[in-house]
């Protein structure tokens, strides 16, 4: 009763009209006198429906083949038995073909087919057909236009599959950068410490008989190494935590206090939908400029502006310090290329200006949610 019940929310009433539509045909075929035609009737609804279903199966030329066979079903039944309704099934089985040539072919097919196939029982006069008018007319309308429904639909489906799957690619191209880079960070700042504890330790043993005031130094040299490692490694872990960009204001407002620098910071509403890796990348990026205005900038105030758009976020910092940095240290120095190097990972820019002192400015594209190669069903 649950399946049965979420099958019905999933799919609203779209199944009872195919139930309808599935025994419609019976009731067309009985309306013919002749025992030969309802034989033949029921045959070509039962061999429609079973082609209808290798049709969905098939893959490449076959396609073709099935199409054809239901589109001559779907004529000789409107012929003989004044009933169109197949061309509705054939409709909606034209917008599930993925690949675009054979789509617009067997849609055309179809439709000159069908309007044939009207127009011919117009002309005959057939009482029957003529009674169904408002039907046929919004049968030869859904003919027209739901194949290219469907197909853009099941189109776009695929192309939001596919960006999903680069997003999560993505995802895990970053993860596995970063895990190299705590690789890099861990083997070139404990690595070379951990090596030098040892080496000073094993000296203060050979030395702590024959000269222990030197053993002592050693061992002195021992434990100021172990202290720069602790704090090194705490240092990295607090930068590998995701940093909120409030907490991140609230720590740029004390070092330019500190510095005697006058803080303005304007955000006109709070961030939307931004993950907790952007706003990591965001903060870094605020945590490297404000450094650079307190180290070298020499200015006396520093304003920071946030503003989120539809398609972008973007942040301006400026000071009225002594101005663009020289060429060489846009590129490499004051931490600016590493900030390019961050915003990288999420397609983002790094422009620096000069205004009365320096403006950075960065953008961020907003994440949306937006292809398996197209081919035949």
């Amino acid at each position: 009763m649950k399946r049965y019940l979420m099958f019905q929310k999933g799919s609203g009433i779209s199944p009872y009209i195919w139930t309808v539509f599935s025994i419609l045909p019976f009731y067309f075929i009985f309306q013919s006198s002749s025992t030969p035609e309802i034989i033949v009737g029921i045959t070509l609804t039962i061999i429609f429906f079973i082609s209808l279903r290798l049709a969905f199966a098939s893959k490449k030329w076959p396609v073709y083949l099935w199409t054809f066979i239901l589109i001559g079903i779907s004529l000789t039944m409107t012929i003989l038995f004044q009933f169109i309704y197949f061309a509705f099934y054939i409709a909606y089985y034209n917008g599930n073909i993925r690949n675009r040539a054979a789509f617009l072919t067997l849609y055309i097919i179809h439709l000159v087919s069908t309007t044939f196939s009207i127009n011919y029982n117009l002309v005959i006069q057939d009482e029957l057909f003529l009674t169904q008018i408002p039907f046929i007319i919004t049968i030869w309308i859904s003919v027209i236009l739901l194949p290219f429904n469907i197909y853009n639909k099941k189109k776009q489906e695929r192309l939001e599959e596919q960006l999903e799957h680069a997003n999560n690619r993505i995802a895990d191209l970053v993860k596995q950068e970063e895990r190299q880079r705590i690789a890099r960070d861990l083997h070139d700042t404990l690595g070379q410490k951990l090596s030098l504890i040892g080496l000073k330790s094993d000296l203060a043993r050979k030395l702590i008989t024959k000269d222990p005031e030197q053993a002592r130094n050693e061992l002195k040299d021992v434990q100021q190494t172990a202290r720069t490692a602790l704090n090194e490694v705490r240092k990295m872990v607090s930068q590998m935590r995701g940093i909120r960009i409030k907490e991140e204001i609230v720590r740029v407002k004390e070092l330019l206090r500190a510095a005697q620098i006058h803080f303005e910071y304007i955000q006109e509403e709070p961030l939307e939908n931004v993950s907790l890796f952007h706003e990591n990348i965001i903060s870094m990026c605020i945590k490297e400029a404000i450094n650079n205005v307190v180290k070298h900038s020499k200015a006396t105030a520093c304003k920071i502006v946030i503003k989120q758009t539809q398609d972008e976020i973007s942040i301006s910092i400026q000071d009225n310090g002594i101005g663009t940095v020289p060429e060489k240290d846009v590129v490499d120095g004051h931490g600016l290329q590493g900030m390019r190097e961050r915003l990288e990972f999420v397609n983002g820019s790094l422009d620096i200006l000069s205004n009365k002192g320096t403006v950075l400015q960065i953008k961020i594209p907003n994440v949306r949610k937006q292809v398996e190669v197209e081919g035949l069903l």
